[in-house]
């Protein structure tokens, strides 16, 4: 089995890079074209997103390559070709991953032009490269985050080359832009405008596996997203691991308010989202930028992990809970129709029952829209998972059902609070369950289905919300 691990250590201009891997692109359609007359049919392919937004964007990006090569797109693992982009913010995401390997061995049995490649942050950790190459070796293709705009190159390389291809980098400083992008939506997309983290939670593994922040040229992004609005696109999403802290790496250093104020400018783009905000770095110039616009998304992700101050301190939070209180405060107080949402970990080492009615007593006073509430899951090669004071099952799982009952009463209380109101909502798709109703997005992120053709699809329209049934709303379109 042959391996091809590589460094780049030579920094290549962006641009130049840029023109080189349509170069392999071109390349890569002659394979692709070779492929096709062999099975008599285009070839397809499928990628499956584990994890968070900013992968999504990611699983964009390789989309949109694959599909200038040739490849016809499909949501079939059954497809010749299968790409997993993978998550590895908690164990589980691994283990689904294997697990799902397994099936696909099985499919590849049945098709010999079968290809399987595995990106994204999983595959930065080095135990698990060695775990695949040793128990899943009919795996063609390998890389990982700081090098997915090779993606055409590696491509290539996949066809060039006998066994495994593994492409790995342990950081770097490179931004390559204007490669292809197959966008799921027509009418809303995300745009990444940094890449990494320097914050070092106790308890998380992004910073090694996506290296340290870099931010985008603001230039880069305005281009980007005049682009897409005037390919028909309304809705943006920022996109970032904190996006706070935008712009401070620039050689002509920018507030992310600043770029705010810069996007909103923007001719025929009529929502602005984004996502994660760290508290440390949430300052009162964003806070009025968002006060004053006319496009920013009423809606806010805050993430607070716990209420304690002291569990705060473990996990290199650097904020208390007394600063966060106060912040959320100021944000309902400056936009009173602001809907926060939040991350909570429950089970941190050395949490005990006190620490959870920390966080509990914040969810009753800031008392949340939403919120993502997750068990700790221990990450090899983070300070946490070294913590002594590891908390058992049982008493994790008490825990955390306090907290989910608290956050599910607060938020029905919230978001029951718009019933009768008219809003706007963006129309997103026809409803899964049933087909005679539309799927909308308040500015606000609340769901809200309600009666309408599919012809409204990526519309922003008027909704009247008649029915609060818990975390969204059943309406009717006014005219």
């Amino acid at each position: 089995m042959s391996q091809k691990i590589s460094q780049i250590t030579e920094k290549i201009n962006g641009a130049e890079e840029t023109k080189r891997q349509f170069l392999f692109i071109e390349k890569a359609k002659e394979y692709v074209q070779t492929l096709s007359k062999e099975l008599g049919r285009k070839p397809t392919c499928c990628v499956t997103t584990f994890g968070c937004q900013m992968n999504a964007r990611d699983s964009e990006k390789l989309a949109g390559i694959l599909e200038l090569a040739g490849y016809e797109l499909i949501e079939d693992e059954d497809a010749d070709f299968v790409i997993y982009n993978t998550c590895t913010v908690r164990d589980n995401a691994n283990q689904r991953v294997y697990g799902r390997l397994g099936h696909l061995n099985s499919l590849k049995k049945k098709n010999p032009h079968k290809k399987i490649a595995l990106c994204g942050c999983m595959m930065q950790e080095p135990s698990v490269i060695e775990k695949i190459k040793k128990s899943y070796r009919f795996v063609d293709l390998i890389f990982g985050t700081h090098n997915i705009y090779k993606f055409a190159e590696l491509l290539v390389a996949m066809f060039e080359q006998e066994g495994m291809v593994i492409d790995i980098w342990e950081d770097t400083d490179q931004i390559v832009e204007d490669l292809p992008v197959e966008r799921k939506y027509a009418f809303k997309s995300g745009i990444n405008i940094m890449f990494g983290c320097n914050n070092f939670c106790s308890y998380c593994i992004v910073p090694y596996v996506r290296g340290r922040e870099r931010s985008r040229n603001p230039k880069d992004i305005i281009r980007e997203i005049e682009r897409l609005v005037a390919d028909g696109v309304v809705e943006i999403m920022l996109l970032g691991q904190n996006v706070n802290s935008y712009g401070k790496n620039l050689e002509e250093p920018i507030t992310f308010a600043q770029l705010l104020e810069e996007i909103e400018k923007i001719e025929g783009l009529e929502r602005i989202r984004f996502m994660t905000s760290h508290p440390k770095d949430l300052s009162d110039e964003l806070i009025q930028v968002m006060k004053k616009s006319k496009k920013i998304c009423r809606h806010l992700h805050l993430p607070l992990q716990s209420g304690s101050t002291r569990i705060l301190k473990e996990m290199n939070r650097r904020y208390t809970k007394e600063q966060y209180l106060e912040l959320a405060n100021k944000i309902r107080t400056e936009i009173p129709d602001i809907a926060l949402t939040t991350d909570i970990i429950v089970g941190f080492p050395g949490e005990t029952p006190e620490d959870v009615e920390e966080t509990i007593d914040v969810i009753n006073k800031v008392k949340y829209e939403n919120a993502f509430t997750f068990i700790y899951s221990k990450r090899t090669g983070t300070p946490a998972a070294a913590m002594e004071n590891q908390v058992p099952e049982d008493v994790v799982k008490i825990g955390f059902d306090k907290v989910l009952k608290t956050v599910q009463d607060t938020a029905r209380e919230r978001v029951a609070l718009l019933e009768g109101k008219i809003l706007d909502a963006l129309v997103e798709e026809v409803n899964e369950q049933d087909a005679s109703l539309l799927t909308g997005r308040l500015s606000n992120n609340t769901i809200v289905h309600f009666k309408g053709g599919k012809e409204l699809i990526g519309k922003i329209v008027s909704v009247y919300l008649k029915e609060c049934h818990g975390f969204y709303y059943l309406g009717e379109i006014v005219e």
